[in-house]
């Protein structure tokens, strides 16, 4: 894991330019931004190059920027006193990476790490809290957001606590394949099992049980996704459960 160059790494990423209108809306919130929002925004966004392994935030520290991924893939990750840390939630294209700014809190307990090399859009926090406390739009669509990621935190918790390793894998691919593009997830076992906060041999059985059934595929370093529909059967309701919320709560143009 790389170490946060700054005391916020997002106001550290390797900054490209000024998007245009397509690339923004590579995120879906972006995407369902009104028009006189996205010219207010333009202005103030920047396009930015993620590395798998950046430290986005830590917990603890104020956040300067907010960044909503497009290609990238960040893991939201609740960090133990002795350095361990679990997954909490993942946020790519669908969503934004710095809601406790909105939610009234300068920092949080939580870090965010790049899973997934790919751009996002940067936005200095303190424009993003005028917009949110001015403009009732922005205000409505990224309130459905956070309830949104509330659901994914929760139904995460519910996963852990009744569900097998193997569902808990097939939930995990398909959480990230909605926000890739393509049917390969860039992963190891041992950074999955870090992810679930379990142990890799389980993760490693799971895995193989998987692709015995012909579902996924596996070399070092990636799974591929081989049959959707019947790792989507082979799954948990908690993977159905988090779709359709995103479905339902985010703007009509975004889908998941």
């Amino acid at each position: 894991m790389r170490s946060p160059c700054t005391s916020d790494r997002a106001s550290a990423a390797a900054t490209l330019r000024t998007p245009t209108l397509e690339e923004a809306r590579g995120n879906l919130l972006l995407a369902g931004l009104p028009t006189d929002a996205w010219q207010r925004w333009q202005p103030q966004l920047e396009l930015i190059e993620l590395q798998r392994g950046d430290v986005l935030y830590d917990g603890g520290v104020a956040l300067s920027h907010v960044v909503f991924p497009t290609t990238a893939i960040v893991s939201l990750q609740y960090l133990l006193q002795d350095g361990r840390a679990t997954e909490i939630a993942i946020i790519g294209r669908p969503g934004m990476v710095g809601v406790s700014r909105l939610l009234g809190g300068e920092n949080t307990p939580s870090r965010a790490v790049v899973q997934h090399t790919g751009q996002a859009m940067r936005l200095p926090a303190d424009f993003l809290m005028q917009e949110f406390t001015t403009q009732p739009a922005v205000m409505h669509m990224l309130l459905r957001y956070m309830q949104a990621l509330i659901t994914q935190m929760a139904q995460n918790a519910v996963c852990h606590r009744h569900h097998s390793i193997e569902q808990h894998l097939c939930r995990w691919l398909l959480l990230n394949l909605d926000r890739l593009h393509g049917n390969e997830v860039p992963v190891t076992h041992e950074n999955i099992a870090h992810l679930l906060g379990v142990r890799r041999e389980g993760v490693t059985e799971a895995a193989g049980q998987l692709q015995r059934a012909g579902l996924i595929g596996r070399r070092r370093g990636h799974i591929t996704v081989l049959d959707r529909p019947g790792l989507e059967a082979r799954c948990c309701e908690c993977y159905d459960v988090v779709r359709r919320e995103y479905d339902r709560l985010l703007p009509p143009t975004t889908g998941n």
